[in-house]
């Protein structure tokens, strides 16, 4: 092999790593993120975990039956509806 060869292998190769650890790096901080949400999700009240919540989350919010807020007056929406949006709170 000769040596114009072997030098452009190595570089497509060190390319090709760089670019496999700078993609692991993007995927695992993904995970990281969507684990601390769902973390946090639990640990909030039932202005955001009711079946009906206030679009604003106001403090003391949130029902199981459809209704308004009793603090802005907002009309509650199904917090299913809400989240699956890609709503989310970080």
């Amino acid at each position: 092999m000769n040596t114009k060869f072997k030098s452009i292998t190595v570089a497509v190769c060190l390319a090709g790593l760089l670019f496999a650890a700078s993609c692991k790096g993007k995927t695992e901080n993904k995970n990281e993120a969507a684990t601390d949400q769902t973390e946090n999700v639990e640990e909030l009240g039932k202005e955001y975990t009711s079946a009906y919540v206030c679009p604003m989350h106001c403090e003391g919010s949130g029902s199981e039956e459809k209704g308004n807020c009793p603090k802005c007056g907002m009309a509650y929406v199904a917090n299913e509806e809400h989240v699956k949006d890609g709503h989310t709170h970080e």
